[in-house]
C-alpha cells in the first residue's frame, strides 16, 4: 500500500506543479502560488491584494497582506471571530507565533485560512479560499499548495 502511495504520489506531482503561477505583492513584500484555471480580478486599489476565481465553479481565492493591528495572535484571533460572526462553523484551527491556518463550513461551502507573519514582524499576509464541499477532492491538494507558498519575499 504505501509503495502505490509513494508512486502516485511522484506521478501526479509534476502534473500538479504544471500551470501555476506566482503572485508577489509589492506594497507588503508577500507571494503564493496561484493554481491553473484561476483568474486574477487585478490588484486592488489599495494594493495590499487579489482575488482570484475559476469560471463556471463557486470557487474564490483571495490573497492580501495587512498591517498588525496588535500582536499577529490577536489578528489571528480576530478573523476566526469575524468568520464565525459571518456564520462560518470554525471545524479546524492551528496556531503558532508565526502562522495560523482554520477551516469551517457553512451549509454547502467550506472556508479554508491562512495568516503568516511576515519579515518586517508588524504585517502579515494571508489567504482564503471559499469552495463547494463537492469541490473539496480537487481543492485539497490545492489548499497544501498554498499553505506551502504563502511567505513573505525576504
Amino acid at each position: 500500500m504505501r509503495f502505490i502511495l509513494i508512486m502516485l504520489v511522484l506521478l501526479t506531482g509534476p502534473a500538479l506543479a504544471q500551470g501555476w503561477e506566482r503572485y508577489d505583492n509589492a506594497r507588503f513584500g508577500y507571494g503564493i502560488d496561484i493554481p491553473p484555471g484561476f483568474s486574477g480580478d487585478g490588484e486592488s486599489d489599495n494594493g495590499d491584494g487579489q482575488h482570484f476565481s475559476v469560471n463556471g465553479k463557486p470557487i474564490d481565492l483571495i490573497a492580501w497582506g495587512g498591517n498588525l493591528m496588535g500582536a499577529f495572535e490577536g489578528e489571528v484571533a480576530g478573523a476566526m471571530d469575524f468568520a464565525q460572526g459571518d456564520g462560518w462553523n470554525i471545524t479546524y484551527k492551528a496556531t503558532t507565533p508565526r502562522w495560523a491556518s482554520f477551516s469551517g463550513l457553512k451549509v454547502s461551502r467550506i472556508l479554508y485560512q491562512r495568516m503568516v507573519l511576515l519579515c518586517d514582524g508588524s504585517s502579515y499576509a494571508a489567504f482564503r479560499a471559499e469552495y463547494s464541499v463537492a469541490d473539496r477532492a480537487e481543492m485539497d491538494p490545492v489548499i497544501d499548495r498554498l499553505v506551502g507558498s504563502l511567505r513573505g519575499n525576504c
